[in-house]
């Protein structure tokens, strides 16, 4: 959205008060979100500032009180934006809706603003295959849809040569990626693999158990390629199966285990995520030992610890809850054993190549990920950005380790070109040196056209003075006059949006 709206030649902002438009986007998976986005609503109104609503929020509840007056621009309808926005700048209120376009309903190809240059987050579908009894998702996002593989990879070859080095794949379910269009996610990961230039990463979205285990082995395949981080994020939830069922997960324990044991030989080092939700309405203590268990088979690196927060209209929604109490004791035992543990011990002193990409919460260190997609700071360095630094880790922490460049490696950029200035809009021209002398050619060919006008104008003039003088055609001047107060109106897009 942010990129049709540069594109248009909109302002982008990031200061509140300074934008006349606040467009705020919202994720209808927990209850805090959804009370962020109501506050943030409610906090652009009492600030005088026109507001538009997108994402699933607002798409599966418009009729919310403290949304009725606000222009809504539906999940599948964010391509116009545009035609959204400047409508409410008008004064006007505008709600896109429709579920029922059987495409993802954003283009790949068009206009965008990467939040970080190097970064290319490439959505692979929208929409899903399953009916959790716990997720709103599914009203918002609707039944999966893929992009045809020929457009994610085009959308990846742009990106690369726009100086991105690391592109991460995302979706509600990565793993059912092409199971309505007759095809796979291997199939579709082989392609992007052939276009990653040497040096740059993919990272793989969410997945669900069942989808991948079709697919186990050319999966492991993948992810042991040089160009490929050896990280999957596969949400498990509970390590009951009684609550899996209630929860209408669609596999069991042994599914998921299945999962993580046949990658782990096969990818040796590989980094799995996993995400668990306390305090589900049917789960017993029992049903909560055995999640716990299930965490301390594996010692996940990364573990998405929630509580279950009921999302209205939802089956689960209608079950009786725990007590608040139960739920947080529960989530509090668990978030225990996953402190009690570090994933990086007897790291120090071992040496990685790491892709830095980011910067660090505190300012002062620069984030890269080695080929596990594990977290290495190093120092906040320029020439670092952007580019394979080889390191020896010196000091490691239950997140992170923090490594020191070798002195005998230069860093390599992986790329022949730099990223895309912060706040440039993907899919413009860049300014090479091509574009600048295109650029420097309009500019001297602008140049000729005005002095022809004014030249013309000036004999316009003489000619208009001399009839004036000898007293012939007196009205002339009225004439062009009237010609001057012509013309078409031009739409000024100078808005800025928050």
């Amino acid at each position: 959205m942010s990129g049709l709206l540069a594109a248009r030649g909109h302002r982008l902002t990031d200061e509140r008060d300074e934008a006349d438009l606040w467009l705020l986007n919202s994720c209808t998976v927990k209850n805090p979100a959804e009370d962020h986005f109501r506050n943030m609503v409610e906090e652009g109104l009492i600030r005088g500032k026109k507001v538009v609503a997108a994402g699933c929020v607002s798409q599966g509840k418009p009729s919310s009180d403290y949304l009725k007056g606000l222009s809504i621009i539906g999940v599948k309808q964010i391509d116009r934006v545009v035609e959204v926005v400047e409508e409410t700048l008008q004064g006007n209120s505008v709600r896109l809706l429709g579920g029922t376009r059987k495409d993802p309903g954003v283009p790949l190809d068009m206009p965008k603003v990467r939040r970080n240059p190097l970064i290319e987050i490439l959505a692979i579908n929208s929409g899903c295959l399953n009916r959790c009894t716990y997720c709103k998702t599914k009203f918002a996002r609707g039944d999966l849809v893929s992009y045809p593989p020929d457009q994610i990879v085009a959308r990846a070859k742009q990106s690369f040569a726009e100086g991105v080095v690391e592109i991460w794949l995302t979706s509600e379910d990565t793993g059912a990626y092409g199971r309505d269009i007759d095809t796979t996610l291997p199939e579709l990961l082989w392609q992007l693999v052939d276009v990653i230039p040497d040096g740059c990463r993919l990272r793989l979205g969410m997945t669900n158990p069942p989808y991948m285990m079709d697919h186990l082995d050319e999966i492991a395949r993948v992810l042991v390629h040089p160009r490929v981080y050896a990280f999957l994020h596969v949400p498990v939830q509970s390590g009951s199966n009684a609550v899996l069922r209630d929860m209408r997960r669609e596999y069991n324990v042994d599914d998921f285990s299945r999962v993580v044991s046949i990658l782990r030989r096969k990818v040796p080092g590989i980094s799995i995520a996993t995400d668990i939700i306390c305090g589900f309405p049917t789960e017993t203590e029992e049903d909560f030992e055995e999640t716990l268990a299930l965490c301390r088979k594996y010692n996940f690196p990364t573990l998405f610890i929630n509580q279950f927060f009921p999302r209205p209209g939802t089956p689960a929604a209608r079950m009786k809850r725990l007590p608040t109490q139960e739920v947080k004791r529960r989530s509090r035992l668990l978030s225990q054993f996953f402190q009690s543990y570090s994933p990086f011990d007897n790291r120090v002193g071992q040496k990685y190549t790491v892709l830095v990409t980011e910067t660090a919460h505190d300012d002062k260190h620069y984030v890269g990920h080695n080929q596990f997609y594990e977290q290495v700071l190093v120092p906040r360095d320029v020439s670092l950005m952007g580019k394979l630094v080889d390191v020896e880790i010196v000091s490691t922490c239950k997140f992170s380790m923090t490594g020191k460049p070798v002195n005998t490696s230069v860093p390599q950029r992986p790329t022949a070109v730099g990223p895309l200035r912060k706040g440039q809009v993907s899919g413009m021209r860049r300014r090479s040196k091509p574009v600048a002398n295109a650029v420097s050619w309009w500019y001297r060919l602008s140049v000729l056209v005005l002095a022809l006008a004014i030249g013309i104008r000036i004999i316009q003039v003489v000619y208009m003075q001399f009839f004036s003088h000898s007293g012939s055609r007196k009205d002339s001047v009225d004439t062009e006059g009237g010609l001057q107060h012509g013309g078409t109106q031009a739409f000024s897009a100078g808005e800025n949006i928050f």
